[in-house]
């Protein structure tokens, strides 16, 4: 019997981890401590570490920021790049990594519309997480063992229902709360069960190309998105959106990957959004109001 492929998955208790260990974690063997086993900005734990297991792969999922309510995390760029760095210095004990990147690394300061692949570097992101994702992608350019996969919107089960638009508009209703939108902007949205077979997808191809964007090849407008949510609840659930006009959009262009994976199919959002419904109507006695009441 061949032996399972050994991964190193960082962040695995994560949004993304915990989705990537319950859909792959037969296919795979997976190593997957938490951050009180392994603290990933400590250079000789992860020195350690990888050189006691020797993975045959890395998927490195473990991120700090990016979400609304991290925006005043101290050093977050420094952090980032630290457990990034400790990983990649330690390149001797693993074959291949994938790289978790971000639409951000485009710069959100202006719209990011069905951005390309070759866009990158046209401009240098401001904030400390965009910044974090592209000095990655600069390092990645550089080296011939990093497949570099640039998430966009991403949503499903286990994601910060307190913070991520779908999940946390999903919970106000079943809440008989109004649908809630900060601004109107136009998304998109990956149903995570979808990443997860383009992920596993990549494990086992290193892909043509370096960098991939990771998106639906669909773009909806929070207001649409709003919609589909009231009309899923089966109530006349009002739409409030706090400020007028439209704010800056985030979309991709996913030909790269639809070449790399011809046929690859998509849930749609409708889809999703159902499946959701099931998932947080199951465990809505366990959610608390307060915390889907953001700013």
């Amino acid at each position: 019997m061949k032996n399972k492929l050994k991964i190193f998955l960082t962040g695995g208790n994560g949004f993304i981890g915990k989705n990537i260990l319950e859909q792959l974690g037969d296919k795979y063997e997976f190593l997957a401590p938490r951050s009180a086993e392994l603290d990933l900005t400590n250079s000789d734990q992860v020195s350690n570490f990888l050189a006691e297991h020797k993975p045959d792969l890395v998927i490195h999922a473990a991120n700090l920021g990016g979400k609304r309510k991290d925006k005043n995390i101290e050093n977050l760029a420094f952090l980032n790049l630290q457990m990034f760095f400790n990983i990649i210095r330690n390149r001797k004990y693993f074959s291949r990594l994938i790289m978790l990147g971000s639409g951000a690394e485009y710069d959100r300061r202006s719209d990011i519309k069905e951005v390309k692949e070759e866009d990158f570097d046209n401009k240098i992101p401001a904030d400390q997480y965009g910044f974090y994702k592209y000095v990655c992608s600069k390092y990645s350019e550089q080296v011939d063992f990093i497949t570099y996969l640039r998430i966009f919107g991403i949503y499903g089960k286990y994601e910060d229902y307190s913070v991520r638009f779908i999940s946390n508009n999903i919970c106000r209703v079943l809440l008989g709360l109004p649908v809630s939108i900060n601004q109107n902007a136009n998304f998109e949205f990956i149903y995570i069960d979808d990443f997860i077979k383009i992920l596993d997808y990549f494990v086992n191809h290193k892909g043509r190309e370096k960098f991939y964007n990771i998106g639906s090849g669909c773009k909806d407008s929070l207001l649409d998105i709003g919609h589909k949510i009231s009309d899923k609840s089966g109530q006349d659930t009002p739409i409030f959106i706090k400020q007028e006009g439209l704010n800056k959009e985030y979309t991709c262009n996913i030909d790269r990957l639809k070449r790399e994976m011809p046929g690859l199919a998509f849930t749609s959002l409708e889809e999703g959004i159902n499946q959701l419904f099931i998932y947080y109507s199951n465990k809505i006695k366990d959610i608390n109001k307060e915390d889907i009441l953001f700013d």
